[in-house]
């Protein structure tokens, strides 16, 4: 069997959903791992890699499959988010704080999944896949937590808390909400927020439409806010 059949034979027993039964799925887990085509899975090691200049690279060199630049989003929508949300590699480990679009944005294969995926066609490879789905689970949790934590938040006057993720741009939007807005448009009601994790973190829909600003999900958006005052600011 091919390593990249291999590969997906690996993910579909992990759980992964139909959606990421795909090549760029299969390939990503290859360089997540560092297994070549001759390689035994019990080789696997952990190593961060970004997209462009990591996981694409490997498969090119490794694989003789070459995907154009601009395909690192698709990488990342497509796979490593969902790899992420299911256990399966961590974002950013090396340095947690990076600010969501930081060009020194990487991946590592987790631990647990390391752990399993070394015993994959072995005695011990069904025992390992359900061990990881019990701790996948309550590690998932944890992340999220820890996450949570490192946001900023910013205080809205209806008592309302958003938490944005980590990062110099956000540092300014909470800084213009709860420092600027509260001194100089005492009465503004702020509309909408985005962050680059979440573009409609924040939007108030019925006033936005009431000013002739309609938000539709097609509607392209940036990751900043606005406001507006009853005195028409």
């Amino acid at each position: 069997m091919l390593k990249i059949e291999e590969a997906r034979a690996i993910l579909n027993e992990l759980g992964l959903p139909n959606a990421q039964k795909n090549e760029i799925s299969d390939y990503a887990l290859l360089a997540l791992c560092n297994i070549k085509e001759g390689d035994n899975w019990r080789k696997s090691f952990k190593q961060s890699h970004g997209v462009s200049k990591g996981i694409m690279p490997f498969i090119a060199k490794n694989y003789h499959k070459k995907y154009a630049s601009n395909t690192r989003e698709t990488f990342r929508r497509q796979a490593l988010h969902q790899f992420v949300q299911a256990g399966i590699a961590d974002y950013n480990p090396d340095i947690p704080n990076l600010p969501v679009n930081s060009p020194r944005a990487h991946y590592a294969i987790s631990k647990i999944a390391l752990e399993t995926i070394k015993t994959y066609r072995t005695k011990n490879w069904k025992h390992a896949v359900e061990n990881f789905k019990k701790k996948a689970g309550e590690l998932k949790l944890i992340y999220s937590k820890d996450r949570n934590m490192s946001r900023i938040p910013i205080n809205l006057t209806d008592g309302k808390v958003l938490l944005l993720s980590q990062g110099k741009h956000n540092e300014v939007q909470a800084a213009i909400v709860e420092e600027f807005a509260s001194r100089f448009t005492q009465d503004s009601i702020l509309l909408y927020l985005g962050d680059t994790e979440n573009k409609t973190l924040h939007v108030n829909k019925k006033k936005l439409e009431s000013i002739g600003i309609p938000i539709t999900e097609h509607s392209k958006l940036h990751d900043n806010g606005f406001s507006e005052t009853h005195d028409s600011f």
